[in-house]
């Protein structure tokens, strides 16, 4: 560990379960994302395309004794498993603040008041685009004027700031920043609460995880941004202000800090090593929810398999003692954590 490291030591093994848990119920899903692994051949080779059953799902989560935070989506859509509401009343009745992120192309009134019923603490809802053109370019399905539908007709029926609670969430990159004040617009009309910015997550060799979309890494925001682009940002916090909307960023404080960040061995602010568990439909545990975004060997990020053992042993096998001395070091390689905080949020 390093002088540059802002937190007090962890140790790479410890007996505590986390209680917090990312876990896929499925990783099919109902577009073809230009910012998505699914959309790749690579990714399928190593997670066949299943969901979650309620077996399984017993299975995993009954193993952890406490859980505080459970986010049930990874790479797929969370709406296409009809036994999520099921998924859902589970871990309420254990106590668990339950949350999922969709692009609610499914979120008609049977689902949505199904979810409601389960007890769902919090929707988030993916957008990326405010015209369909824009949004059938970049997520491949030509969809949005149903999602907005869905989505009004289900504020209107249940609210959106109580539970479950609703926000938008928009993957920022070059081919879209034009449309972000309509965005915050969009979230006022139809009486969304928050809204979050995220930015376009792409390898580490520069190259955009979609590149078979003729989507290149110059899409990606990173670094420092251009003035033209912050004052953008800018604008949008102040319209979100001003009628009262939260408007934030994924891991950061303020938007225009996530898409500018900067400083030495960022990465070693993480916790996710040590206070969660990412784990796939098919059982794999990865190090968190942006790895399978920033690797094109995705061998390297597998830490186990807790269908295939126990949740108690893959916690603390010589994978995950290796990821965490690794994200306390000054190069976190093969881990793609050197590029956390640097070429996305934290």
């Amino acid at each position: 560990m390093t002088a540059n490291n802002p937190i007090s030591p962890r140790a790479l093994h410890t007996d505590q379960l986390p209680s917090q848990l990312y876990l896929e119920v499925t990783n099919r899903c109902n577009s073809l994302c230009a910012s998505c692994p699914l959309t790749y051949k690579h990714f399928i080779s190593f997670e066949p395309k299943h969901h979650l059953s309620w077996e399984d799902f017993r299975c995993i989560v009954d193993q952890f004794p406490r859980l505080e935070r459970v986010i049930l989506h990874g790479i797929g859509e969370p709406l296409l498993n009809s036994t999520l509401p099921r998924f859902i009343a589970y871990l309420k009745a254990r106590q668990a603040q339950v949350l999922f992120n969709t692009n609610a192309i499914l979120l008609d009134q049977k689902r949505g008041d199904a979810l409601v019923a389960a007890g769902l603490d919090e929707l988030r809802v993916s957008l990326d685009a405010t015209s369909p053109e824009l949004y059938a370019r970049l997520r491949g399905v030509d969809q949005l004027p149903r999602v907005i539908r869905n989505l009004t007709a289900f504020i209107k029926r249940h609210g959106g700031k109580n539970t479950p609670r609703v926000s938008l969430w928009w993957v920022a990159m070059q081919a879209n920043l034009h449309q972000l004040l309509d965005f915050i617009r969009l979230a006022v009309q139809i009486n969304v609460p928050e809204v979050y910015l995220q930015r376009l997550v792409y390898f580490g060799d520069g190259e955009s995880i979609a590149q078979d979309m003729t989507m290149k890494a110059d899409e990606s925001l990173f670094a420092a941004l251009e003035e033209k682009q912050l004052n953008l940002i800018r604008e949008c916090e102040d319209l979100a202000q001003e009628n009262g909307l939260m408007f934030r960023a994924s891991g950061a404080t303020t938007p225009h800090e996530s898409v500018n960040t900067k400083g030495p061995y960022l990465w070693q602010g993480c916790l996710r090593p040590w206070n969660l568990m990412y784990i796939t439909a098919n059982g794999t545990s990865l190090p968190c929810c942006i790895s399978p975004f920033a690797t094109k060997d995705y061998q390297k990020i597998i830490l186990g398999n807790v269908l295939q053992e126990s949740v108690d042993h893959v916690w603390n096998n010589s994978s995950y003692q290796s990821l965490r001395s690794s994200v306390l070091s000054e190069a976190p390689a093969p881990w793609p954590c050197q590029y956390c905080g640097v070429h996305w949020s934290l």
